[in-house]
């Protein structure tokens, strides 16, 4: 009979596929390692298992002790799957900007889930990396994993995923292109693949707020370069022990928006439903075209599922928040949020409090003002402080005695030109007129979201 003892012994020996679309744009062999096929449908099911491995060798943690790790989602998960197969108890650490659907993955495998604020130093006493690390001091028999200075994590690459690559192009993988984080993958993979040969080229890609790329141009770390952003398990805002600038031969830094956009296109053009940092990787790859021949193997790493970000990038509703809209809008209709709904107005005779209130309630910053005759009036979060300011007992005054002119109107099929040039002219918002006589709003907000 063919079985695994467990769900560890299934680990690894994920499958190359060729993209076909970017292969016949970059002019040569571009293979996607699939390490979504991996029990949790992650890349770091290898990494933790190797640590933990390590970790029991060394008497860092004894049989049903507590595994504990600050981790970006991914790590928790495959961490939870290990430690849920050997008996362990396992604790994540991760930031609130992970999508909601790790962190019920997470509690799923039986993992207590801690959330802490996004993007601070590791130093900052809020962060995730200092929350667990003071979680291990206080807990006995606790192992902290520390994923970015683990040098387990490196080698469980050089062990594992770099022979693999190496083995099913058959020596011949010329370029290997991967996201950094914790630095595991791109230094383990490098080191393995360049002592097979020293003429395969790694190209690591980062994101835009973090400051990968700064400290390896440079040798600086600038926390100018730090900042928020979404995608996940890219980059970081400190330099992790593991990232070892001597195997790389460049960083390509990458806008969300296009993380997002090509992760989104892949599943709709090769049936590949991958995980955000995926969409950045094939990005890089076409910034590098110039950099390849027709003989060239060029491999990338996919790094997890895209069932792990479908309230997210996988979401139209969220792209469309974010800014990161595939298509252009053309027309009015296009920038109108929701279509289907009327626009929120106040009436003249109500008071100011009641526009105030209107606006708390649906989060918005400027109301259409009607009466009988229709649009006559409009009320925006300026005018209002602005009156305010005048005379703190404005809430008790009708609507009428404060309005601005009202919005300028649209039809829903006007050319967006239209209505960029009213918001140009100083409009703060301009109204177009939908079909069985509703109404939408654009405000300039919404217009910035459909730049492109």
């Amino acid at each position: 009979m063919a079985y695994s003892n467990s769900v560890i012994d299934t680990l690894g020996n994920t499958p190359l596929i060729k993209l076909r679309k970017l292969s016949e744009e970059l002019g040569c062999l571009v293979l996607v390692k699939n390490e979504a096929s991996n029990p949790s449908l992650s890349i770091k099911d290898r990494v933790a298992n190797y640590m933990l491995e390590t970790a029991e060798q060394e008497n860092r943690i004894e049989k049903g002790g507590t595994i504990i790790e600050a981790t970006s989602g991914n790590a928790g998960i495959s961490l939870a799957l290990v430690a849920a197969a050997k008996g362990y108890k396992m604790v994540s650490v991760l930031s609130e900007k992970q999508s909601q659907e790790k962190k019920e993955i997470l509690k799923a495998l039986g993992s207590e889930v801690i959330v802490c604020p996004s993007d601070l130093h590791p130093d900052d006493s809020r962060s995730a990396y200092a929350v667990a690390s003071r979680l291990h001091k206080r807990t006995p028999n606790s192992w902290f994993v520390s994923q970015h200075n683990n040098s387990s994590n490196s080698k469980a690459h050089y062990n594992n995923t770099g022979p693999e690559i190496w083995n099913q192009t058959e020596g011949k993988v010329t370029h290997f292109i991967t996201t950094i984080n914790t630095g595991g993958t791109i230094s383990g993979v490098s080191k393995y693949l360049k002592e097979q040969n020293s003429n395969v080229k790694t190209w690591g890609v980062d994101a835009y707020g973090s400051l990968l790329k700064k400290f390896y141009d440079t040798g600086l770390v600038d926390q100018n370069e730090s900042y928020p952003y979404e995608t996940e398990g890219v980059g970081v805002h400190f330099i992790p022990e593991n990232f070892d600038v001597s195997l790389i031969d460049g960083i390509q830094k990458i806008t969300d928006r296009d993380a997002a956009v090509f992760t989104k296109n892949l599943a709709k053009e090769e049936g590949l439903l991958l995980g955000n940092s995926i969409g950045a990787v094939i990005k890089a790859a076409k910034n590098l075209k110039d950099q390849f021949t027709s003989e060239d193997v060029v491999v990338l790493i996919a790094n997890d599922h895209g069932t792990r970000y479908l309230s997210k990038v996988y979401n139209d509703d969220w792209m469309q928040q974010k800014g990161f809209v595939e298509q252009p809008a053309r027309t009015a209709i296009d920038l109108v949020k929701n279509p289907d709904m009327d626009v929120i107005t106040v009436k003249t005779s109500e008071l100011v409090s009641h526009a105030v209130g209107r606006m708390r309630k649906f989060k918005i910053s400027q109301i259409p003002v009607i009466d009988k005759q229709g649009f006559v009036g409009s009320i925006d979060e300026m005018s209002l402080f602005s009156a305010y300011l005048d005379d703190h007992r404005k809430s008790d005054t009708p609507i009428s005695e404060v309005m601005n002119k009202p919005f300028p109107m649209v039809q829903e099929f006007s050319p967006i030109e239209e209505v960029l040039d009213l918001i140009r002219k100083g409009n703060s918002a301009v109204l177009v007129a939908l079909e069985n006589e509703k109404h939408g709003i654009v405000t300039k907000s919404d217009v910035l979201t459909h730049i492109q």
